[in-house]
């Protein structure tokens, strides 16, 4: 009996022990693993990114299409001749003026919400505030080739604006909305916008 005993003792230390050191391998695999996942979160994220940036470049080429259905060829040329004048220099005032003529003669075609954001941009004043908020308004859904959406770039330019101004309720307010309503939306470089917003709040 005292032997029997004895070996049941035995048995139980030894499972006591290849569970501590099955419990330790596990500790150690899982801790293993939060590391491994840590080091590839900022891989894995950058890959998520530029899929998001071929998606809004996608959308963007389909909007850009979409002015062939109530533009004719010779409206087309006429509207790309006018936005390569203004790029030259968006503080000129030719620019302003290739700008107002795209605004009057062609308010709905994808490159005059691209050139009202470009103007405001290179603008100042009252004048940058008046061409962002009509930006946002009438152009909402233009995009550059790029994948830049105007509606959303605008937001987040004009959100800095008012955060510069210290109007700081007005900056959140376009700032929720791009988190929000954009998340998906990206800046020239590629990268998503809402990553510009970190820190304001």
């Amino acid at each position: 009996m005292k032997r029997v005993l004895a070996c049941l003792c035995l048995f139980a230390a030894t499972v006591h022990a290849d569970e501590s050191v099955l419990l330790q391998r596990i500790v150690a695999l899982e801790t293993r693993v939060a590391e491994l996942e840590e080091k590839l979160a900022p891989v894995l994220e950058e890959e998520r990114v530029k899929a998001v940036a071929d998606q809004q470049r996608a959308i963007a080429r389909e909007r850009m299409l979409m002015d062939a259905e109530f533009l004719i060829r010779h409206d087309l040329n006429l509207i790309e001749k006018a936005y390569l004048a203004a790029e030259q220099d968006w503080k000129t005032e030719e620019a302003k003026k290739a700008v107002a003529f795209l605004t009057e003669k062609y308010p709905a075609a994808n490159r005059t919400g691209c050139a009202v954001l470009a103007l405001a941009q290179a603008s100042e004043g009252a004048e940058q505030l008046r061409l962002l908020q009509r930006a946002i308004e009438k152009h909402n859904s233009c995009f550059y080739p790029n994948g830049v959406q105007v509606g959303a770039y605008a937001r987040l330019y004009l959100g800095m604006r008012y955060k510069r101004d210290g109007k700081n309720d007005a900056a959140k307010k376009l700032f929720d909305e791009l988190r929000t309503d954009y998340p998906d939306a990206i800046d020239h470089k590629g990268q998503l916008l809402t990553s510009h917003l970190e820190g304001l709040d």
